[in-house]
């Protein structure tokens, strides 16, 4: 008689299935009670990669498409928004957690507050919560005056089975950045204003800050349009500072992230027509705290590899540049060009991939690197 596979016992059914990958280990999860169990104790600690979630562009016209979905290979289902109608209203602007933050498609008045979308693709949750009441914030009629809405990110998810997570938005109230944070738990939503932070000064116009921020090394980083610093927000303290970019990238590019290969503060560059990496270091050769990592390709070179630029070296290189480290940390970098389409460059094999859909839409700005929220509801401690 043929021997089952009951006849392993738990230490062999565990050595087996440490050795799949994770969409393979969830569905060996699902066979039976035991299987499922011997997997609690198989998770890998890191969030599985999914995939990239973006708005299709045209550069033409500059128009956005509702929010896709590009997975990493064929085992990884197709996730989509199709459970939530109103997203089509709304744009993403964070992915953390299993969880995508949206806000409003539509401009509104710069003192205004919007509502967010938030959605869980693997689960086909969604919450839309309502924009921070008037009444949290003392006077508040005298601040909106001054107010100036910036943007949002997400905090912290408690749980993967839950709808429970906290996000953040925040504003500059006559010169100083002030939070509001949500508190959500299954759909109830409660919100509280912080204090302004009056250590940090805002002395330039508002509207330099981008809208999204970006998670890397534990902390939230908005940039600003042509300054050599950061905004930066501890979500522990949820305090904000600045962060000095270093004073060798003069007018360059610079885009903030985390190295692919142990999740470091680095910063990717066009400086001195290079691509430039530069990570978190104090030596006596440090700049402002910045160390030069790698001299990665003249941008000349690169710009040979992409079809129809300008033939002009000067128009070239200005039609090309950094627009963010992968938050997949594959050891890619986006780039970004003046209309002639967007692109991925591998930092170590020099490859470079023109990044569009099957209709013919390039990726927008930004894509969204998408973990699911791990470890799963099935696989939790408290299932």
């Amino acid at each position: 008689m043929a021997a089952t596979i009951d006849v392993l016992d738990n230490d062999d059914l565990r050595a087996i299935l440490r050795r799949l990958p994770a969409a393979d280990l969830l569905r060996a999860a699902l066979a039976c009670h035991r299987w499922r169990r011997v997997a609690s104790r198989c998770c890998p600690r890191a969030a599985p990669f999914l995939g990239y979630f973006f708005h299709p562009s045209k550069d033409s016209d500059r128009t956005y498409s509702d929010a896709v979905f590009d997975p990493l290979d064929a085992s990884v289902p197709r996730l989509s928004l199709d459970f939530a109608p109103d997203a089509s209203n709304f744009q993403v602007y964070d992915s953390h957690q299993g969880l995508l933050l949206l806000e409003p498609a539509v401009k509104l008045p710069k003192g205004i507050l919007p509502r967010f979308l938030v959605l869980d693709p693997a689960t086909r949750r969604r919450v839309l919560l309502p924009p921070p009441p008037r009444d949290t914030v003392a006077d508040d009629r005298i601040w909106r005056t001054s107010r100036y809405y910036i943007g949002s990110a997400l905090l912290s998810r408690a749980h993967p089975s839950k709808l429970c997570f906290e996000a953040i938005c925040f504003a500059i109230d006559d010169g100083h950045p002030r939070a509001w944070v949500a508190y959500v738990d299954d759909g109830d939503c409660r919100w509280r204003a912080l204090p302004r932070d009056e250590d940090v000064q805002v002395e330039f116009d508002p509207w330099l800050f981008e809208k999204r921020g970006v998670h890397a090394a534990g902390k939230i980083y908005w940039h600003i349009c042509n300054s050599w610093r950061l905004l930066v927000l501890d979500p522990s303290t949820l305090k904000f500072s600045y962060l000095r970019a270093p004073d060798a990238f003069g007018c360059a590019k610079y885009r903030v992230g985390e190295t692919p290969e142990d999740g470091r503060l680095c910063i990717v560059t066009d400086a001195e027509s290079q691509l430039q990496l530069w990570v978190r270091g104090e030596t006596r050769w440090s700049d402002r705290g910045w160390l030069l990592e790698r001299k990665i390709v003249d941008l000349r070179v690169l710009c040979d590899m992409m079809p129809g630029l300008p033939n002009h070296p000067m128009f070239r290189t200005i039609s090309v540049w950094p627009s963010d480290m992968d938050a997949a940390r594959s050891g890619k970098v986006f780039i970004r060009t003046m209309g002639y389409g967007r692109f991925s460059f591998q930092l170590d094999t020099g490859k470079l991939e023109r990044l569009s859909t099957e209709t013919g839409m390039d990726y927008g700005h930004p894509i969204f690197a998408y973990f699911l929220a791990w470890p799963p509801a099935f696989l939790a401690p408290e299932y």
